[in-house]
């Protein structure tokens, strides 16, 4: 866990602190399905967000179709 803000990151509100912080932001592919079978057509981009003062992480599915 990050002590101090990085100036390279992406600042935006981190709801656990409730401070503007720097955030390590990614975007992951996600399998959704438990089953085997549907494995391969369940499969969902999310933004990862993670925050550099209390490490806390939020996920949102991009894909809402």
């Amino acid at each position: 866990m990050a002590t101090k803000p990085r100036p390279d990151g992406v600042t935006e509100a981190c709801g656990h602190c409730g401070r503007e912080t720097t955030h390590d932001v990614r975007v992951e592919i996600r399998t959704e399905s438990k089953k085997p079978e549907n494995a391969e057509f369940s499969r969902e981009p999310y933004r990862i967000s993670v925050c550099g003062i209390c490490g806390a992480e939020t996920t949102q599915r991009m894909n809402n179709a």
